[in-house]
C-alpha cells in the first residue's frame, strides 16, 4: 500500500483545518487519499489543498455542541461515513492566570478541553454504528505535562485531553480507538506572536535537541500514521513529536563536565 492510497475512500474531518497545524494535517491527509472536511469558524482565503485534491470547508465553532454534532452527522449522510475526527482547533493568548478575568480563563477551557470532549462524543455515536468503527485524534501539548506560564489553564485543558483520550481508547474499544498526538512547536504563520521575529523563531529553535521547529505537514504524516491500517493496534497512546524535547536547564548552570 502506498502512502498515497494508505487512507483512500476515508472521510476525515479536522477542526481548525483552514491555517497553521491544521492546515497541514489537512494538506497530509488529502495526500494520503482521504475526502476531508476542515471545519473552522471562518473560511480560507484560498482552499486547503495538496495533490491529493482539495479540502471541503464547512463553517463551525467548536464550542457550539449542537452544531459540531450536526456537522458531524451531516458530513456522515453527504459521504455515508466519518472514520476520523482531528481535534485541532484550539490555543490560547499569552494570559498569566492572575490577570485576565475569569470568563476568559473559562473560555481558553472550553475551546480547547470541553469542546474536543463533546465533538468526540458526537463521532462516537456516528463511528460506533459502522463495521469498521473508526478513529479520533487529539491534538496536545506538551504544555499538558510541564510548566506553562503564561499560559495555565492552555496547560490544564492539554493535560486533561491526554486523560480524556486514554479513558475513552478504553470505554469506546474496541470500535472507536482514540489517540492523542502531543506537539512540541510547531513553525506556521503564527509563529511570531510566541517567539518573535524569524531571529526569535531560530533561537527558540535552537532549544530543541533537533535544532529546529516542526513543520505543520510533519504534524500531519504522524496522523496519517495514527488514523492508518498500521496504527490498528494503537489506541490510548500519546505519540510525543517535539524534535528531542527540551534540554535541562541545569546542563547549562552547572559547571562540572563542560
Amino acid at each position: 500500500m502506498t502512502h498515497r492510497q494508505e487512507l483512500s475512500g476515508r472521510v476525515a474531518v479536522v477542526t481548525g483545518g483552514t491555517r497553521g497545524v491544521g492546515a497541514g494535517i489537512v494538506r497530509a491527509l488529502l495526500a494520503a487519499g482521504a475526502v476531508v472536511v476542515a471545519a473552522a469558524r471562518r473560511p480560507p482565503a484560498e482552499p486547503v489543498q495538496s495533490a491529493g485534491g482539495k479540502a471541503e470547508f464547512r463553517a463551525l465553532d467548536v464550542r457550539d455542541p449542537e452544531a459540531g454534532a450536526a456537522l458531524l452527522a451531516q458530513v456522515a449522510a453527504d459521504h455515508g461515513r466519518l472514520d476520523l475526527l482531528v481535534n485541532n482547533a484550539g490555543g490560547t493568548p499569552y494570559l498569566p492566570l492572575a490577570e485576565g478575568d475569569a470568563e476568559r480563563h473559562r473560555r481558553i477551557l472550553e475551546l480547547n478541553l470541553v469542546a474536543p470532549l463533546l465533538l468526540s462524543r458526537a463521532a462516537h455515536a456516528v463511528m460506533r454504528e459502522q463495521p469498521d468503527g473508526g478513529s479520533i485524534v487529539m491534538i496536545g501539548s506538551v504544555s499538558g505535562s510541564r510548566p506553562s506560564p503564561g499560559s495555565a489553564a492552555y496547560g490544564a485543558a492539554k493535560a486533561g485531553l491526554d486523560h480524556l483520550a486514554r479513558s475513552l481508547a478504553v470505554e469506546w474499544a474496541p470500535r472507536v480507538r482514540v489517540n492523542t498526538l502531543v506537539l512540541g512547536m510547531v513553525r506556521t504563520e503564527a509563529s511570531a506572536l510566541h517567539y518573535g521575529d524569524e531571529e526569535g523563531v531560530a533561537a527558540v529553535g535552537r532549544t530543541v535537541p533537533l535544532g529546529r521547529l516542526a513543520e505543520p505537514e510533519e504534524v500531519g504524516a504522524a496522523v496519517v500514521f495514527l488514523a492508518s491500517p498500521r496504527a490498528g493496534y494503537i489506541s490510548g497512546a500519546s505519540l510525543l513529536l517535539h524534535g528531542g524535547g527540551e534540554r535541562p536547564a541545569f546542563l547549562d548552570a552547572a559547571t562540572a563536565n563542560r
